[in-house]
């Protein structure tokens, strides 16, 4: 008689469990919508669903906020139907169903605007999501929310700076919480916070019906995709440099750039003066200070 064999174990440790895993981005998502003050008493926040795991994630960590908040707070998921051709929006569908979410499914075809639009080679990325962003502001009225919840994440916002130095020439990225030109509009990001690896992870462990677009994957050329590699290939060869560079965004020095607006700023070297003492005793305490290019 042959011996049965013993079935592998299950890693039940705390630090793979899914309840962990979600119990730890539930707290870092809250911390960041308490400390920059992200959703206030009353709000009616629209949580734009791309059918993507930032979004599912998004939406499912607001949910669990909702209920363990002492405030009041509405929810309400917006998906918006672009016509592409083989998104699988059925799948989209049949989440927000499920999902304990009132929720609206909003159709407009920006995918052929956008075909007509771009040139052949041209990305299609920046038009689509300005022609997104556009309609989720009139939508946003409509409904009368007083917030958009996007799913931005920390990748997100690091890309997002390396692509605006590397190619526009621009210091600028992705904030907390934007009021938009309009002055009506508030855009705020939950998970900025949060590295992408952990939704990625906390998404497939959730098992949620990932409706990627079409248009992107489809696109070999995508600076987004560049930038994204090359970070990979920095935090291998610099382990946590993807939290230095996000540290850099809080952390602005604009007396030692060029923006003459910032020239004349008062204190030490163009720095408030209790930030020079501070960066003083740093120096004193043995700390780096780059004095040779100031």
């Amino acid at each position: 008689m042959k011996a049965a064999k013993e079935l592998p174990q299950l890693d039940e440790t705390p630090e793979k469990s899914l309840s962990y895993l979600e119990r730890k981005l539930a707290q870092q998502m809250g911390k960041t919508i308490v400390e920059r003050r992200l959703i206030e008493p009353g709000d009616r926040v629209m949580v734009a669903i791309s059918g993507g795991k930032d979004s599912y994630t998004l939406l499912h960590l607001l949910k669990r906020f909702q209920r363990a908040a002492p405030i009041e707070l509405e929810l309400l998921a917006v998906h918006l139907d672009q016509r592409q051709p083989g998104f699988a929006g059925d799948q989209v569908r049949r989440y927000l169903d499920q999902s304990g979410v009132p929720y609206e499914i909003v159709s407009r075809d920006t995918y052929s605007v956008v075909i007509e639009k771009t040139r052949p080679g041209q990305a299609t990325c920046f038009m689509c999501s300005r022609l997104r962003r556009g309609i989720l502001y009139t939508e946003a009225k409509r409904l009368g929310c007083t917030k958009i919840a996007l799913g931005h994440h920390r990748d997100d916002a690091i890309e997002t700076l390396l692509l605006n130095l590397m190619f526009s020439g621009q210091l600028k990225s992705m904030p907390a919480k934007l009021v938009a030109d309009d002055g009506v509009n508030q855009v705020i990001r939950p998970l900025i916070e949060i590295p992408e690896e952990r939704i990625a992870r906390f998404a497939a462990r959730m098992e949620w019906p990932i409706a990627p677009c079409v248009v992107c994957d489809s696109q070999k050329d995508l600076r987004r995709r560049d930038v994204k590699g090359l970070l990979t290939q920095l935090e291998q060869r610099i382990p946590g440099v993807r939290g230095s560079i996000f540290a850099a965004m809080a952390n602005l020095k604009p007396a030692f750039l060029f923006d003459e607006r910032f020239a004349d700023t008062p204190g030490t070297s163009g720095e408030r003066p209790d930030v020079a003492a501070a960066c003083g005793a740093n120096q004193r305490s043995g700390d780096w200070l780059d004095e040779g290019h100031e």
